[in-house]
């Protein structure tokens, strides 16, 4: 019983550390939107969309503590990163070299 009491209690340090990262990001995004996505064993990532085009992620230990985070956080979630939502995130120059510069011509990456 005690160890399911602390497993509890640092799930819920973890939601609220999230929630507050969350909030965080939105403050200085002027609002934002997030998804949530399983990655496995090592968890759940959240994509963050700010309302300027800004854009960060996060990772939970579990969806279901990601799931808490971004309710606590209050925050529009949605269930898949595509359509209007993937369309708000702003790229730039550093996006464009680390992610495809190399290979539409842009420069090196070394």
């Amino acid at each position: 019983m005690a160890d399911t009491k602390q497993v509890d209690a640092k799930d819920g340090r973890k939601v609220a550390r999230l929630a507050q990262q969350i909030s965080t990001f939105a403050k200085a995004h002027g609002g934002a939107e997030g998804q949530v996505a399983y990655i496995g064993e090592r968890g759940a990532r959240i994509v963050l969309v700010g309302e300027d085009g800004g854009w960060g992620d996060l990772v939970a230990p579990s969806v279901e503590i990601a799931q808490k985070a971004v309710e606590k956080a209050g925050i529009t979630v949605h269930e898949a990163f595509d359509g209007e939502f993937a369309a708000k995130v702003k790229t730039g120059p550093y996006e464009w070299t680390r992610m495809a510069g190399i290979q539409v011509g842009g420069p090196s990456n070394t």
